[in-house]
């Protein structure tokens, strides 16, 4: 399980564990949408099965946003007299946009990783 955390953070071909699955290096701090490519360059693995298939990562991202969400407020409302103070709201909305770019990344992996076939 570690390894595949780590394999997933590295973003590694979940077949061959050499390739990229996105252009990019980091995937951690990247703006704009990410650029997926469409076959890993050492194993020839196709990343989309069939259209819409990272359609289920939304839901992955949706989780992760909402947990980071919640984490926010937890950690903020120490700093505030107020159980819940307005002004938490402008903090989570901070954290989630600047996780944004990460969140779809690391959904998508993580969707790709959980449906490959373990059997080979």
């Amino acid at each position: 399980m570690s390894n595949a955390i780590a394999h997933i953070l590295n973003n590694d071909c979940p077949h061959c564990l050499e390739g990229k699955v996105f252009k990019e290096k980091n995937i951690f701090f990247n703006i704009g949408f990410p650029k997926m490519n469409t076959y890993c360059s050492h194993c020839q693995f196709k990343f989309e099965k069939e259209p819409g298939y990272f359609f289920g990562a939304m839901y992955v991202n949706y989780g992760l946003t909402v947990a980071q969400g919640i984490a926010t407020y937890v950690i903020a409302q120490f700093f505030f007299k107020e159980t819940f103070d307005l002004k938490i709201i402008p903090i989570i909305a901070v954290v989630i946009v600047t996780m944004a770019s990460f969140n779809i990344r690391f959904s998508r992996l993580l969707w790709i990783y959980m449906f490959k076939n373990y059997s080979n």
